[in-house]
């Protein structure tokens, strides 16, 4: 069951991502102020990539075994990488905090969150998403 949820959420915290990124960085481009709608988007994925490492950070934990053919990719490899990439998403939550400028915010968010959003795609294992 706990698969379940954390492989049905992981497309939820894909979703927000990506609008909070596009969101960024339109945005930027439009060089428009950051608003209170900016940081609630902003804040939406940064609370649900919290709430997709917790899940799997237990599911982890209530599951681990020494499957030496497992190791890799899902015992080892998916948990750190996905950790940093929520560590990242949470730096540019933080540090958009600290500007000043509207363009300062939506820059550290979109980068920030660009960069977690690459270390996450990195890790999920599209095998069993695509059913190959």
């Amino acid at each position: 069951m706990l698969q379940s949820i954390h492989s049905a959420l992981a497309y939820g915290v894909l979703a927000v991502l990506i609008f909070a990124i596009s969101n960024a960085f339109l945005g930027l481009s439009a060089k428009r102020n950051f608003t209170s709608k900016d940081r609630s988007i902003s804040l939406i994925a940064l609370i649900f990539s919290h709430i997709q490492l917790l899940v799997g950070l237990f599911m982890w934990a209530s599951t681990f075994d020494f499957d030496f053919k497992a190791l890799g990719l899902v015992k080892i490899d998916h948990p750190i990488t996905n950790i940093l990439a929520i560590a990242l998403i949470t730096i540019g939550w933080s540090k958009h905090k600290k500007e000043e400028s509207s363009n300062g915010k939506f820059k550290k968010i979109g980068i920030f969150y660009v960069l977690g959003l690459i270390f996450l795609l990195s890790r999920i294992p599209f095998k069993h998403w695509l059913g190959l």
